[in-house]
């Protein structure tokens, strides 16, 4: 991973699709938000844009869209299918409203929100056709631990590409790093910055010091180091732009070995095994 220093740089997924290593998430944010967060993303050089059908806010994330003079191919715009549409059976409906919300007629990554586990097979099987008729370049999942993924791949003909999880310095799940590792699937951060917690943090402090960098850029070239792609969220320009100035540095294995060492398996987000919704 030590070559990565460019924001250019892209990870080439098991179907040959190449997807940049770092992006924007739009969580939490209004459709105004997003589209604002998008256009300042864009300009700082960001090509990889993250939203979901139940973030309510495809419509101003494809707004920024039609407004970067950006061409459309070379940006990279992940949606998600979300749990009722899975329960509902309406995989492809669903699909077909988030192009329509976002204005565009494919998506680069297409993924299954969560594990919703009596569903994972017809929702697998709905999202290879979506593949397959080429409206999604590529598809994968969010927030699935390795024994849902097990069941996936068991009936599985296309193998997803991504895994999206919960991933950060107090909750780094090295059994899933290495089970996606073995089979190919590319493992992506949300909530990296720990919901801004890192910020307070002495051991990111200090290693900021070291290096010249903020906390959040720490942490953000770990996910890099660590083969993970990152996907911060912010809404303020400034903080989008610092977000970004992680490719032209490099942490040493002792200081990666200091960050993997605070690992404590906590989340801040749901449990993939226990989520309520």
């Amino acid at each position: 991973m030590s070559t990565l220093n460019n924001i250019n740089d892209r990870v080439e997924l098991n179907n040959g699709t190449r997807m940049p290593w770092l992006g924007l998430g739009v969580f939490q944010m209004s459709d105004d938000e997003a589209r604002q967060a998008c256009l300042h993303a864009l300009d700082a050089g960001y090509r990889s844009l993250d939203t979901a059908a139940v973030y309510k806010n495809e419509t101003g994330v494809g707004q920024a869209l039609r407004e970067t003079s950006i061409a459309r191919e070379e940006l990279f715009v992940t949606t998600k299918l979300w749990n009722d549409d899975q329960r509902s059976r309406r995989a492809s409906s669903a699909f077909q409203e988030s192009l329509d919300r976002l204005g565009t007629d494919y998506v680069d990554l297409y993924l299954v929100h969560w594990p919703v586990r009596e569903h994972i097979t017809e929702t697998w099987k709905a999202m290879e056709e979506i593949y397959a008729s080429g409206r999604a370049k590529a598809i994968g999942v969010s927030n699935f631990l390795p024994h849902h993924l097990e069941e996936l791949l068991a009936v599985a003909e296309v193998v997803p590409t991504v895994n999206q999880v919960e991933f950060h310095p107090h909750l780094v799940q090295p059994d899933l790093l290495g089970f996606c590792k073995e089979h190919k699937i590319v493992v992506e951060a949300w909530s990296p910055l720990m919901q801004g917690q890192v910020a307070s943090d002495k051991t990111f402090a200090a290693l900021g010091e070291k290096y010249g960098k903020t906390p959040a850029q720490i942490v953000l070239r770990w996910d890099l180091q660590h083969g993970v792609v990152t996907i911060p969220k912010s809404v303020r320009a400034s903080r989008i732009q610092e977000n970004a100035g992680i490719f032209d540095f490099e942490l040493s294995e002792a200081d990666m070995s200091v960050l993997d060492a605070l690992d404590q398996n906590k989340r801040l987000g749901p449990d993939p095994d226990t989520f309520g919704f």
